[in-house]
């Protein structure tokens, strides 16, 4: 197939969609299918990739004021699709622009975004803001289109975009994130992991680790004080991520947390940085798949989150999902339920089974499956209105 894959940034590195988006053209490419990729930033994959079937199209926009790069990047990615249109069989957005085949909603929709994390006025306050509008004009105009299909990447993304969009189920597609099982993996880590965690802790008990930046949304304050409430006295937390600590650390010092909080940045070697832990804590108050629990997972790690990330669909029979993202008290007790090993043990092997029932290649297989059904659909529709193919 020819697939064209828009999105503002296309790296190896960086975020859950940049990964995402490497990921998926890695394998298309694998499988045969020729790509356009459409981006503002792109680096060229290097290695055994057939490039004579991959095709870069960079796009050049201000970026001094968000608001205007995002218009102009999708009016600049809706000419270059319109260009390639008779070399394309599906366009693929990994982010909101005008003309799509297939939209990536890997972020859920922004607006109950917004209202998750901020709370009914701070949203409010926050969508008068030029940013938030227009991510919030591009939402409606994009679902708008009658023709796109959706993939979401949980079950609860797609409830949330029914409810709010009024948008017909059969025109959404549940396909969960992926993941690199080699690149995660139990064992291939262990003597950098046993140096990791020598270095940061002298203690016995369970290392729980939280994942991510934007330490509100994701619960740090809930998940200090359930390690303040929790009865294991021995357990530790570690959080890694991007946020200023300044206010964390007070926090935690308020809660008596001093000796059994670490705070290690922004890690390039996270591999490692699981396989240390003992457990994966995150108690979000909203992920549409948190990307971090699918890796903890094959990193054969137990993880405990709330029910408002998408990821627990898959993962809630390796550990524990608390339904209320501020309920304290239900992480406290989530935490002691996996305070023996063999029970974290035996819940990270079953993490492990289900990260390798997802990891990229089966995603890819399944977005393919999702193109060849749009394509079908697309002919049999011009077969019924005599258009031309």
């Amino acid at each position: 197939m020819r697939i064209a894959i828009v999105i503002e940034r296309f790296l190896p590195s960086g975020g859950g969609v940049e990964q995402a988006a490497w990921n998926v053209v890695r394998g298309l490419l694998a499988a045969g299918d020729t790509v356009h990729v459409i981006a503002r930033v792109a680096a060229q994959p290097r290695g055994l990739l057939p490039a004579d079937r991959l095709h870069i199209h960079r796009i050049h926009v201000p970026t001094t004021w968000q608001p205007r790069r995002v218009v102009l990047f999708s009016r600049r990615a809706d000419e270059i699709v319109r260009t390639l249109g008779p070399k394309l069989d599906v366009v693929h957005g990994f982010t909101r622009v005008r003309r799509q085949s297939v939209h990536r909603a890997g972020g859920g929709s922004h607006a109950d975004f917004m209202l998750r994390t901020y709370g009914s006025r701070g949203a409010r306050w926050r969508a008068l803001s030029p940013r938030h509008r227009v991510l919030l004009d591009a939402e409606r105009a994009l679902y708008a289109d009658d023709r796109l299909i959706v993939q979401c990447v949980s079950e609860g993304v797609r409830d949330e975009l029914v409810a709010r969009f009024a948008l017909e189920p059969a025109r959404l597609r549940v396909i969960h994130n992926g993941v690199d099982c080699l690149r995660f993996h139990p064992t291939a880590h262990r003597r950098a992991a046993r140096t990791l965690r020598e270095s940061l802790t002298k203690g016995a008990g369970p290392i729980w680790l939280l994942a991510g930046s934007g330490a509100r949304r994701k619960g740090l304050g809930t998940a200090l004080e359930a390690l303040a409430a929790c009865r294991d006295a021995g357990a530790e937390l570690w959080v890694a991520g991007r946020d200023d600590p300044a206010p964390w650390r007070r926090r935690a010092r308020e809660l008596g947390l001093d000796a059994r909080v670490r705070f290690l940045g922004a890690r390039s070697d996270m591999p490692i940085v699981y396989t240390a832990a003992d457990g994966l804590l995150l108690p979000t108050r909203y992920d549409a798949f948190s990307n971090a629990c699918l890796e903890a997972a094959a990193s054969g790690l137990p993880v405990v989150s709330s029910r408002a990330n998408g990821a627990m669909e898959l993962l809630a029979p390796a550990g524990r999902v608390v339904e209320d993202a501020e309920d304290v008290a239900g992480f406290a007790e989530a935490l002691e339920a996996l305070r023996d090993p063999s029970t974290r043990r035996s819940l990270g092997e079953s993490a492990r089974k289900i990260a390798e029932q997802n990891d990229w290649g089966t995603h890819v297989a399944r977005l393919r499956a999702m193109y060849r059904s749009v394509l079908d659909e697309r002919q049999s529709a011009d077969a019924t209105t005599g258009a031309r193919p």
